[in-house]
């Protein structure tokens, strides 16, 4: 909807739309939602020495632990993990296990899972190795949701927005604009299926985070877990508000919604104030049940992101809802007074403004830079609701026009067969009235007379709705606000789809982990040189052996390389050939080549060999061992 002023509502969009463009542009610091696991300490695939002491994760982002949120298995499948999973030094991006003492060598599986600080399940494994990698690894498979579980608890979001939406806006619209029974039905509605939806998502949460199945929904144990953390207290804490609202729409539909001779005037003000403060306060704290559960309270500047996500949620309340409220309405066919339709108008025209000051804040911070905008499946549902929210914008303007038309007495242009239908309607109603029951219906059963009851009526609302649709301004505005409903419920869940889906910059962040390395990027230094054995066979013969490649110090800048040749036997062996390269694929360097010198039988050499760079590099040997017999190997190394 928009205002006899809304025609500057194109330029704020435009300004605002440009301080977007700047806002993407240069990117921004760090941050995320839907915590991503960002190195390990030992690094994944990495093999150390000696056992270590414990075992450390780093996040994208905060996360909630439980008992078993880090899992550590031996070759063989058992658990070799000591003690709880705590935060390291109190910072709640970590997540650190002991190990138990004198564990033998071999390839060690950890399993992990968490609830990342907006309230999103998050799990993994990854695998390292103590002294060698051994022959064999446990298997294990992450927990994963439960297929009814997670349709449950989707839909219960779903409703849980839904919901909120309809109670507010209905408590605005009936407070500012009209109160009717039909309004009151959108409000009480909305009030209904947010405390369904929020105890249904309070009861699945457990279930929903564990990956448990949807019978242990009513496990007392797993229920008292989720109420100590922040989801399952901010779900908590919207039921305790919804019973406030409760006792505050008995208020605003009940006495104040009454005409009361014995009121003052003055009374009827100090309600009003009252009633809008205690709305204020209670719409507010529902708003932040979401704040400080979800996105907004991870990552970059939750101080201030949660107060913006609250506002943001408003501003949606109050349109959407009073939009709904308004549809309402108007359907019902009751005279809606064109300064109630302008005063929802205004109501609207602020909270679109509203709505695109705060996106444009939450779009900087959840996107960062315009690869994200469109590279990403938040930034696509991003650009979808700024398309919808525009459509609706359009739409309102033809809801403008028809507004314009309204009139608050009888329609001039209404149909003459429409109203003589309906007069001809009410003429027969009203002489059967005062006529009293005919002797037909005297004699009739109950059951008839009942039916005659009901087609009385039928009669009735069939003359009303005629009366209604004769109101060409009422029906073309009631036309409007219905397409903008329409894509509202559009909007509505391409809005829920985004809370549930990761950020564009924590998506754009963990693919450059990913690129750079990931966890193996914070691997500990290694004591010494790095070795690699290489077994080869160049199917020719005297074609087997292996070649034993020692980087001294294995760091960035000058380094020795020293290749030793084995045959089966273990005794040195010359080859014909032998050429070793470098290649950082990541960063699209190399190969790097070193002409390799012969030392003596076996065995060959180069010194200040450049490595430019730190990460995983990978090595190529090439060994020929005849005219027409060659082989080449690759293997990753370490460069600190």
């Amino acid at each position: 909807m928009k205002t006899l002023t809304a025609g500057r509502l194109l330029p704020v969009l435009g300004t605002l739309l440009a301080a977007l463009l700047c806002a993407l542009g240069p990117g921004a610091g760090s941050a995320s939602a839907h915590a991503a696991l960002t190195s390990t300490d030992p690094a994944s695939g990495s093999v150390v020495p000696t056992a270590p002491r414990q075992v450390k994760l780093t996040f994208s982002e905060g996360v909630l632990l439980s008992a078993d949120s880090v899992r550590i298995l031996d070759p063989q499948g058992k658990r070799v993990d000591e003690g709880k999973p705590a935060h390291v030094d109190g910072k709640s991006d970590t997540a650190a296990v002991e190990l138990a003492g004198g564990l033998a060598d071999g390839t060690y599986t950890v399993a992990w899972q968490a609830v990342s600080a907006d309230s999103h399940p998050v799990a993994g494994a990854f695998t390292f190795s103590i002294g060698a990698p051994s022959k064999t690894a446990a298997k294990v498979a992450t927990a994963e949701i439960d297929p009814v579980v997670d349709a449950l608890y989707t839909t219960g979001r779903y409703a849980a927005y839904a919901g909120y939406l309809l109670l507010v806006g209905g408590c605005v619209f009936a407070g500012v604009c009209r109160s009717s029974r039909p309004v009151q039905r959108i409000a009480v509605g909305g009030w209904i299926t947010l405390f369904a939806a929020t105890s249904v998502l309070l009861l699945l949460r457990g279930p929903y985070t564990s990956g448990k199945g949807l019978g242990s929904s009513f496990d007392l144990g797993l229920l008292g877990d989720v109420l100590a953390t922040k989801p399952g207290a901010a779900l908590l804490s919207r039921l305790l508000l919804l019973s406030a609202a409760a006792v505050f729409l008995a208020v605003l539909f009940g006495s104040y919604a009454r005409e009361d001779g014995d009121r003052t005037r003055m009374e009827r003000r100090d309600v009003a104030y009252g009633l809008a403060i205690g709305g204020a306060v209670v719409a507010v704290g529902l708003a932040a049940t979401w704040a400080m559960a979800e996105h907004a309270s991870a990552g970059l500047q939750p101080w201030l992101a949660m107060p913006v996500d609250v506002l943001h949620l408003l501003g949606v309340a109050v349109w959407l809802g009073g939009l709904a409220a308004l549809l309402a309405a108007l359907w019902s066919g009751e005279p809606v007074r064109r300064a109630e339709v302008q005063r929802f108008s205004r109501l609207a025209f602020t909270s679109v403004c509203v709505l695109v000051a705060t996106g444009l804040y939450q779009s900087w911070r959840q996107v960062g830079s315009w690869g994200a905008l469109t590279g990403t499946e938040y930034g696509r549902w991003l650009l979808l609701k700024v398309a919808l929210v525009a459509g609706m914008v359009a739409l309102a303007s033809f809801s403008r026009r028809w507004t314009g038309r309204l009139t608050d007495g009888r329609p001039a242009s209404a149909s003459k067969k429409a109203a003589s239908a309906v007069r001809t309607v009410r003429a027969a109603t009203g002489a059967a009235k005062a006529a009293g029951p005919s002797r037909k219906e005297k004699d009739a059963s109950p059951e008839r007379a009942a039916q005659l009851a009901r087609q009385r009526e039928a009669l009735e609302k069939a003359a009303g709705r005629r009366q209604r649709d004769a109101d060409e301004a009422r029906s073309g505005l009631r036309r409007a606000v219905l397409a903008e409903a329409g894509v509202a419920v559009v909007l509505l869940a391409v809005t829920t789809l985004l809370t549930g889906t990761q950020p564009g910059r924590a998506e754009t962040e963990q693919r450059q982990s990913a690129a750079s390395g990931g966890a193996r990027t914070t691997a500990p230094a290694a004591p010494g040189p790095a070795e690699t054995r290489i077994p080869y066979d160049t199917g020719g013969t005297n074609g087997r052996g292996t070649a034993l490649v020692r980087i001294d110090p294995a760091r960035t800048g000058n380094n020795s390389l020293d290749v030793s040749v084995t045959d089966p036997t273990g005794k040195a062996v010359d080859v014909p050939e032998l050429e070793v390269s470098f290649t950082e694929k990541q960063k699209n360097i190399g190969p790097l080549r070193t002409a390799l010198k012969r030392t003596s039988a076996g065995r060959w050499q180069a010194t200040g060999f450049q490595l430019p760079m730190a990460g995983t590099w990978q090595l190529t040997l090439t060994v020929r061992t005849s005219d027409i017999d060659q082989i080449t190997e690759i293997r990753n190394v370490k460069i600190n």
